[in-house]
This record gives C-alpha cells, sequence and structure tokens, in this order.
C-alpha cells in the first residue's frame, strides 16, 4: 500500500515539473513578445525630443504596406529644427524625409471669412469668391508615401479653437498631399499613402474619417485614407463662401451613369419621427413629392413607438421603408420641450448598408427631382445663420464609429439651440454649402417679409418652419393668426403644399385629419387674432375647409 501511494506521489511529482515547465515557457514567450509589441509603438520618455525618436507609426505602416521599401516622408507643420532632428533621430536608411514648405494663411482672416452668413448665389456675371487658403506646389511632393504633420492645437476644446483657420488649412494641406501622391501614376495603379497626425487633437474628423484611422497610440494618429473619398474633399471650396460642387460633375456622362446603376440600392432619403404622431402626415406628403419627382433612391423612415400601427400602415403606403429605432434624448435641452428628443437624428449614422444618405425633415415638401444631392459628400447643406448649416436637410455618410464619438461627445459638446442642430454645427465645423433652392426656408423677416408670397416656382424644396401647413385650415398660412409666428407665414408657400395634398390617393388623406384639439386651437389663435385687429386680417377669412367637420380622435 506505502509502494502504491509512493509510486503515485512521483507521477505527480513529474507531472508538476512538466507543468511548471511549459509554463515559465508559455510566460516568457508571451511576455517577451508582449514587450516587444509594446516596444514598437513605445517613445522613449529620457529623450529630448519625443516627437522623433523611434516614431511609433513606423512600424506599423511598414507592416501594413508589407514592404522593405524606403518610405518618403513630408513633414507638415515642423520648423527647421524639428526637421532636422527628425532626420538625425529617424530610421536612417528606411526613411527619407522632407520638408513640405507652404505659406501660411493670412493671420487677419477669421472663419466667419470662408462662412459668411449670405453669398449671391444668383449672379453670373460676378460669382462669389473665396479668401486664399494656400497649398504648397503639389508636383515637388508627388511620390510621399507617409505625410506626418503636427496639428495646431491651441484651445481645440473651444469654439473659437474648433474654428481656427490655421487647423483647417493645415488638414487640407495634408490631404492634397495624399491625393496628389496616391494617384500620381493614374487611378489604376496601387498606392498606398498613410497619414500621420501628431497632437492631442488630431485631424479634423470632417476631412479625416474615423473609419480611416488604423491606430492612435497618445498624441500620435496614423490615417490610412480611403482615396476617392478624400479627393472629393479636395474638390471642394475651402468654406461655404463659394457653392460646393457636385462630385459626380467630374466624371463623364458614361462613368456618371455606370456610377448611378451601381449605387442607386446604396443611397436613401431618411426621415425620423419621435415622441407623437404630430408629423405622420408631413411624412406621407414628403414621400409623396418625392415619389412625384421620380426619384430612383430608396425612402427610409425611422420611428419610436410612439407611431401606432395604423400610421405605420399609411406611412408604408405612401412609399416609407419603416424601421423601429429607440429615441436619443437632448442632453441640453429642457424637459418637455420641442426639441427634448431630436438627438434621436443621430441614429442616421447607424444605417450603414447605406453608402450615402440624404436626411430631410418630414416638414419639407420636394418639387423637383433631387437625387443630385446625392453627389455631395458629408456634411453638405444649406445654411442658416452666422457659420451654421442648417440641419433641415443634410448629406450624410453612414458610420459606426462616427454614430459612437458623437454619442460620446453628446454630454460633452454644447448645443446653441439645445437640439441636434445646434449640437451637429460643432461636430462638423468645416461644412459644405447646398444652392438654397433644396431647402428654401419658410421665414421672412425685416425686408425679406415682401417676399413671402413672391415664393420662385423652381425651387427643388421648401421647408415648411412655424405652425405646419396640415396644422391649419387650408384656406390660409395659420401662422398669420400669431403675431410672434408671422413671420414663418406665406399664403404661397400654403398653397403649395396643399396641391401636392390634393394629389394624394384619397386613402393618404385621412391621415391628414384635424383632431377636436387641433382644431380648438386653430379657432382659438382665429379669436385672438380677431381681438387684437391684426392688420393682415386673415381672421376674416371665412374657412370652407371640410376637415373642420370631419374630426378624427
Amino acid at each position: 500500500m506505502a509502494h502504491k501511494t509512493l509510486h503515485s506521489n512521483q507521477k505527480l511529482f513529474t507531472l508538476s515539473l512538466i507543468l511548471l515547465s511549459l509554463s515559465l515557457s508559455i510566460f516568457f514567450i508571451f511576455f517577451g513578445s508582449k514587450n516587444n509589441i509594446v516596444n514598437r509603438f513605445k517613445v522613449e520618455t529620457d529623450q529630448p525630443n519625443q516627437l522623433f525618436t523611434n516614431p511609433r507609426w513606423f512600424d506599423l505602416i511598414q507592416e501594413e504596406s508589407n514592404s522593405d521599401k524606403k518610405i518618403k516622408v513630408g513633414l507638415v507643420n515642423f520648423n527647421d529644427e524639428e526637421a532636422s532632428q527628425y532626420e538625425v533621430h529617424g530610421y536612417g536608411s528606411l526613411v527619407d524625409t522632407v520638408r513640405v514648405h507652404f505659406n501660411c494663411v493670412s493671420k487677419v482672416r477669421e472663419w466667419k471669412d470662408f462662412f459668411p452668413v449670405w453669398i449671391n448665389e444668383d449672379s453670373n456675371l460676378h460669382p462669389p469668391t473665396c479668401p486664399e487658403i494656400p497649398m504648397p506646389r503639389l508636383e515637388e511632393y508627388w511620390d510621399l508615401n507617409v505625410v506626418v504633420a503636427k496639428v495646431p492645437c491651441d484651445g481645440w476644446t473651444t469654439e473659437a479653437g474648433m474654428r481656427d483657420v490655421f487647423r483647417l488649412q493645415v488638414n487640407l494641406v495634408v490631404a492634397n498631399l495624399l491625393v496628389r501622391s496616391g494617384w500620381a501614376k493614374g487611378p489604376d495603379v496601387k498606392w498606398e499613402v498613410y497619414a500621420v497626425f501628431i497632437g492631442p487633437c488630431g485631424p479634423m474628423p470632417e476631412i479625416f474619417r474615423c473609419d480611416d484611422l488604423l491606430r492612435k497610440e497618445g498624441d500620435h494618429w496614423v490615417y490610412k485614407p480611403e482615396l476617392k473619398r478624400l479627393k472629393q474633399k479636395v474638390l471642394m471650396p475651402p468654406g461655404t463662401c463659394q457653392i460646393a460642387y457636385p462630385f459626380g460633375k467630374t466624371d463623364n456622362a458614361r462613368q456618371s451613369k455606370l456610377k448611378n446603376r451601381q449605387f442607386n440600392h446604396r443611397e436613401a432619403y431618411v426621415t425620423v419621427l419621435h415622441s407623437s404622431e404630430a408629423y405622420v402626415c408631413g411624412a406621407i406628403a414628403l414621400a409623396q413629392s418625392i415619389i412625384r419627382t421620380n426619384s430612383t433612391k430608396d425612402l427610409l423612415l425611422l420611428h419610436d413607438e410612439h407611431v401606432s400601427p395604423r400610421s405605420l400602415t399609411g406611412l408604408r403606403t405612401a412609399g416609407w421603408k419603416t424601421r423601429q429605432i429607440e429615441r436619443i434624448r437632448s442632453p441640453f435641452a429642457e424637459k418637455g420641450s420641442y426639441n427634448e428628443w431630436n438627438y434621436s437624428k443621430l441614429r442616421i449614422w447607424l444605417l450603414t448598408w447605406y453608402r450615402k444618405v440624404v436626411f430631410i425633415d418630414s416638414d419639407f415638401l420636394v418639387f423637383k427631382n433631387m437625387d443630385w444631392v446625392f453627389h455631395y459628400p458629408q456634411i453638405s447643406a444649406a445654411g442658416n445663420d452666422r457659420t451654421l448649416f442648417n440641419s433641415g436637410i443634410m448629406v450624410i455618410e453612414p458610420s459606426l464609429c462616427t454614430f459612437e464619438d458623437l454619442m460620446l461627445k453628446s454630454f460633452k459638446v454644447g448645443s446653441y439651440n439645445g437640439g441636434d442642430q445646434g449640437f451637429l454645427n460643432e461636430m462638423f465645423t468645416w461644412w459644405h454649402r447646398l444652392p438654397k433652392e433644396v431647402n428654401f426656408l419658410k421665414y421672412f423677416d425685416g425686408n425679406h417679409s415682401l417676399n413671402r408670397e413672391k415664393i420662385p416656382d423652381d425651387l427643388s424644396a421648401i421647408h415648411y418652419l412655424g405652425l405646419k401647413p396640415w396644422m391649419c385650415y387650408r384656406d390660409y398660412d395659420c401662422n398669420w393668426d400669431i403675431k410672434e409666428r408671422q413671420v414663418f407665414a406665406s399664403d404661397k408657400a400654403h398653397e403649395k403644399w396643399w396641391q401636392v395634398y390634393d394629389e394624394m390617393p384619397e386613402r393618404l388623406k385621412q391621415y391628414c385629419g384635424l383632431s377636436p384639439h387641433m382644431n380648438w386651437r386653430i379657432k382659438k389663435w382665429r379669436r385672438v387674432a380677431k381681438k387684437l385687429s391684426l392688420p393682415d386680417e386673415h381672421w376674416k377669412i371665412s374657412v370652407t375647409d371640410p376637415r373642420q367637420y370631419n374630426l378624427v380622435q
């Protein structure tokens, strides 16, 4: 019995030694590899200049390109001393560095010079121009593999820092260099190019997409950009001082037709309904107006649980594909305000099965085919005021990492109006101006008040601000009945909406009925207008709208 026990213990001891030996081997193999990986991107902290010693991005790029050939690096926003240190402490025979020379943009230039409130879109004799943002002589830097840039990040967490003209210039210089080098030998020749940005703020996400980020280590950001998208960016004007260029016009007609056929199924108009059913009628009319223009794009409506099955039936009959979402609260909106849940609009960035979407609010009507808008990049929109865009219609390129970034920053970045428009204008400060015809704002103040009944007939779309046409009697625009809302009043625009309504099938018109509360509110403000004797005298109009007698619950 003792002999068996001893033999058993010897077996256990031998097995333990084997297991210990294996464990030690695995330990050294694992931690040896880990240290090697760490050292690949490590910057020696005891060196006087961390920017230049053993650049952490070099091995990654060499691994990505799968080549041991010499890498040519262009240095952007480096002074002579920094550039010379880079050459001394670099990888010697593996790297050839060249400092990129360009004149800095004038210090007297401000963001508003490139993003004016208004430009003259109607003058052929004197088209609007933009101030100059100097670029390097690109033909001198046609064979770069990598562009390394120091990003100016002073005050980048503030509004002024996010709208810094020199920061924009550095990003555009890098983008132009990459496009020039990447396409130097023709679009059919594969020439991979990379960008490395050094600085806590990183590159401008409007130009360098998070989808193209290979790695971020500390204040080093390594990108491998998709050149076709980047080329479209560098072809844009430097700001909204000019109308943006539709990228499709740079192709010949045959290429454009092929491209349209290829991507039609991956592009869509998208709208969002949440929190109530107040805009169901508007969304139905919007779908019908788009279909009337012979659009070839998908129509997708995102909605939350507050839209009833009955309304969804009507929306689908009108032409929308529907998809339920969970709404998102606006962190800076007041509780119960009209824009409390407007951040739900951010969910459109999750539609990654589409290459590109055009978001359009459900208080729009489309009168001319607008499929050409899909040729524009993210974010293209019409102007609102100051340096800002109106988010009622905008071109978006869906991206999961963009959505995640927007959600992460939604609690940190403020919004001037508490809603999505203010937030998106802080997230996308560099945007592209669409012609005003795609987003004619029904707003008439000051000198524009005389134009309210002179709505141009060649508009692509009208944005119905204020009280919506389906919330009024069809006889006139009920914004007239409230003095503070008369800036939104236009009987001409009102009439154009009802013309689309009249062309809708009868089965869809039932979704545009008046509820008892809506009817009560209209009559209340007519009485107020009469009591105040408002000089427009719309309150005197005899109402004939049959909906007032057939109220819906």
